[in-house]
């Protein structure tokens, strides 16, 4: 790869993954904090009783549409949009985010999280709105709609345009070359299997999952993901458990360290500090994906009618990914040993690439990094089924619904490439274009974030306190 074209990625990742972007996400994120009254807070009963509650109580939350209908349900859209979130950034994500920013790291994922829950809130309210109806009868939504008929003239055209073009190349960083090889890599590690068979085998199964459309991915995905998600957070509880007497002095190193009362590998105090909030923000975004409209395109297709409703679900989805899993992850690294909680640096004889792997074998045995490969492997494979889905909709966007079939085939055919490539290269991608999509998709929220209120405002008024006022449901189409 020319030397000049890595100087040209790492500059634009200077730009929106340093405090600009950084910046734009964590103020979106408060702006709909303040503007809804800190409904991710203030409503936290609420919507967990619509969404976790729901799963459980609510049987038209989880039944299957007609097999004619190309909507799917609105567990099938959760799960699917958690295909893509709950990923390697939960793991090998949040072991950088501390050995390079400190334990206080994850604080500062926390409070992008908190923000978060409203920024995926407010996508989805406008995705639910701003969605419409194919000719074959399923639903079209994401930022490319409310960004084009939201704020509407060429601004809004051409906003909508950037973000499908670099959802399409985000596709095929985050979610295919990056995973692949993080994929191929630990099967290698742990079970001794070639990585180009590993890339061959996952091409040949995905090839069957992804031609059969959103609604073949959202029927794998919603048996996949909470069987995957229980997986971990099993392992995780038993190993923190099993080090249960370290964890007061883990949640001690989080606090002290996100303010700069430790440094960070070993640096200035200042200097810490910075690292804590940059890394904890960035890989933060990175694993809920919060601000980058990504699950909205899924989201949108759920058989849902109430904007509001679907918000919710995008609370619970940052909440789930990041406060559950992420957290769990992180409490496992501080608890092991393996971290130095003052300065977040490895301790001697562990490896920072398979630091989670081995905080797992220091309680299962071998048996710990073998659990870790297959976790990697399911939440991997699961992310490259989200986001193919999201890539699809972007290419169907920009060159209308016969590109689509296309797309699904190059996006298999490329499998094969990430599991043997370079991986600093493909996490490189990855936040190139993760973070190009998410600039125009930010924009939009704000300036659309005035129907996000009335809308919640309208939802409220009904559902709390016995309004007659009509519904908000859509900007055009009939329901």
């Amino acid at each position: 790869m020319p030397e000049r074209f890595m100087r040209g990625i790492e500059a634009v990742n200077g730009i929106v993954w340093g405090p600009m972007g950084l910046g734009l996400l964590f103020g979106t994120g408060l702006l709909l904090t303040v503007r809804t009254g800190c409904f991710q807070l203030r409503r936290w009963g609420y919507w967990m009783r619509h969404t976790l509650g729901a799963i459980l109580t609510d049987r038209s939350v989880t039944a299957h549409t007609a097999r004619e209908e190309q909507a799917i349900s609105q567990f099938q859209s959760l799960c699917t949009a958690l295909a893509s979130t709950i990923g390697t950034g939960n793991l090998v994500g949040v072991a950088t985010a501390i050995l390079s920013g400190g334990a206080g790291a994850v604080f500062w994922m926390w409070v992008m999280a908190l923000l978060g829950m409203m920024t995926s809130y407010a996508e989805n309210v406008l995705g639910i709105y701003y969605r419409r109806k194919d000719p074959a009868g399923g639903w079209r939504g994401g930022p490319m709609y409310y960004l084009r008929d939201g704020l509407g003239g060429k601004p809004g055209q051409a906003l909508a345009v950037l973000f499908a073009a670099f959802c399409a190349l985000a596709s095929f960083g985050i979610g295919n070359l990056s995973q692949l090889n993080s994929i191929a890599g630990n099967l290698q590690a742990a079970f001794g299997v070639p990585e180009a068979v590993t890339g061959a085998v996952l091409a040949a199964v995905s090839a069957v999952i992804l031609l059969g459309g959103l609604k073949r991915v959202a029927a794998v995905a919603e048996r996949l993901v909470p069987a995957m998600a229980l997986l971990y957070i099993v392992g995780a509880l038993t190993v923190v458990g099993v080090h249960i007497t370290a964890v007061p002095a883990a949640l001690a190193a989080i606090v002290k360290g996100a303010f700069g009362l430790q440094a960070a590998g070993g640096g200035m105090v200042g200097y810490g500090l910075s690292r804590a909030v940059t890394w904890g923000f960035k890989r933060g975004a990175f694993s809920n994906e919060a601000g980058l409209g990504s699950s909205v395109m899924v989201h949108a297709a759920s058989n849902v009618k109430e904007p509001v409703q679907q918000g919710m679900w995008g609370i619970f989805e940052v909440f789930a990914d990041t406060m559950v899993v992420c957290t769990l992850t992180a409490l496992v690294l501080l608890t092991s040993g393996f971290v130095d909680l003052d300065t977040g640096r490895i301790a001697a004889g562990a490896a920072g690439s398979a630091l989670v792997g081995q905080a797992f074998d220091a309680v299962f045995g071998a048996l710990g990094s073998k659990l870790i490969a297959v976790c990697i492997l399911l939440f991997a494979y699961s992310t490259t089924l989200g986001w193919s889905c999201y890539g699809c909709k972007a290419v169907e966007y920009l060159f209308g619904a016969g590109a689509g079939t296309f797309y699904r085939v190059l996006f298999v055919a490329l499998m094969p490439a990430g599991a043997v490539m370079r991986l600093d290269l493909a996490w490189t991608l990855s936040d190139t274009f993760n973070g190009l999509m998410m600039l125009p998709n930010l924009i939009g929220v704000v300036a659309l974030s005035g129907t996000v209120v009335k809308i919640t405002q309208n939802y409220l008024a009904r559902k709390l306190h016995g309004s007659a006022a009509p519904p908000l449901l859509s900007a055009g189409e009939t329901i």
